[in-house]
């Protein structure tokens, strides 16, 4: 019995790399899609420039990706483009972040009702009255 047993879990942990490979080459098929623009802006808000990622249908539903610490929009390089065929997707870099401003830091206020207060005020000015988000750590509080 200990013999089977043994057998089983070597047979077992042989075969499972093989299994894994096959489940995670994805299929170049699927995964092809027309190029995507994606438009790297930045806008003064309140007197501070916001660098933000924007792509999609400016007539479609609107996505936005709010980033986590220690991050910037960077990090949804590769989601914008797999969005942006069916949305308008807008990823800007708080304060400090990314290619965004870096206020001094006695004269800013660096909270999270801070951050939500720009990235609000950026929305407004893009014109993004019903959205939909996205968000990593920083961005749930910011969001």
């Amino acid at each position: 019995m200990k013999r089977l047993i043994l057998t089983l879990m070597l047979a077992t942990v042989s075969f499972a790399p093989l299994s894994f490979a096959a489940s995670s080459t994805p299929d170049q098929a699927a995964t092809q899609q027309a190029p995507v623009t994606v438009h790297y802006r930045t806008a003064a808000i309140a007197g501070v420039n916001i660098f933000y990622r924007e792509a999609g249908p400016k007539d479609g539903p609107v996505v936005v990706l709010l980033h986590g610490f220690p991050t910037s929009s960077h990090m949804f390089r590769n989601l914008i483009p797999l969005l942006a065929d069916r949305y308008r997707v807008i990823a800007p870099d708080y304060p400090g972040f990314g290619q965004s401003d870096a206020p001094d830091h006695t004269k800013f206020v660096f909270s999270f009702g801070h951050y939500a207060d720009l990235v609000d005020g950026l929305l407004d000015r893009l014109g993004a009255k019903k959205y939909s988000m996205y968000v990593m750590d920083y961005g749930a509080p910011v969001g």
